[in-house]
């Protein structure tokens, strides 16, 4: 995939344009993951994932942490809640949901740096950076994981913390695959939960 942004976009005339083509694709490849994926009960693997269970929790962990497919992916995570063992729903779920999490680390950590030190330019960013000065430096981190952590937890899509922690080249692999697995998984369960009692 890095491969695909070096080598066939960057030369392209239009991304010459474009002051963020690398993050214009990737929020296209979202848009059409939900149009594929937003009709999953007339899709010839709605089935398949009802039968086979652990697939479908793992691709409803999977496609839970994006925006645009997380309405379709909690129904699907409801369903399979509801006719599974709840616990393990969860757990699988919670496994897919970091593996979609790390997918956008990894990617904008490594193809997405000139863009990302773009956007870190915006004023608003300099005002913060500004702002954070006043917080001693090893708190910032934390400051930083509490923020991203909430966001993650949230309805609101994951892709906005997943993004703040990319950018900060102090959140290591381990600690952010760690902490994306515990949050995401609490707020499927919470789902699942909900879902079970209605």
């Amino acid at each position: 995939m890095d491969l695909l942004f070096r080598g066939v976009i960057a030369p392209n005339a239009w991304a010459a344009k474009v002051r963020y083509p690398k993050f214009l694709l990737l929020l296209t490849t979202f848009v059409v993951a939900y149009i594929l994926f937003r009709e999953w009960e007339v899709m010839p693997f709605h089935d398949a994932f009802l039968k086979y269970w652990p697939i479908g929790a793992f691709v409803g962990g999977l496609f839970f942490v994006y925006g645009f497919t997380a309405a379709p992916a909690t129904v699907l995570l409801l369903f399979l809640g509801r006719e599974n063992n709840l616990l393990l729903v969860g757990l699988i779920a919670g496994l897919g949901a970091l593996a979609g999490d790390i997918l956008i680390f990894k990617f904008v950590r490594h193809s997405f740096a000139d863009e990302i030190e773009r956007i870190w330019q915006w004023k608003i960013w300099l005002w913060f950076a500004e702002l954070t000065k006043r917080v001693p430096a090893g708190l910032r981190k934390y400051i930083l994981l509490v923020f991203a952590g909430f966001i993650i937890a949230s309805p609101l899509p994951d892709e906005i913390g997943v993004l703040l922690l990319a950018a900060s080249q102090s959140i290591s692999l381990k600690l952010f695959s760690i902490l994306s697995y515990l949050l995401n998984t609490a707020g499927i369960f919470v789902i699942l939960l909900i879902g079970a009692s209605l």
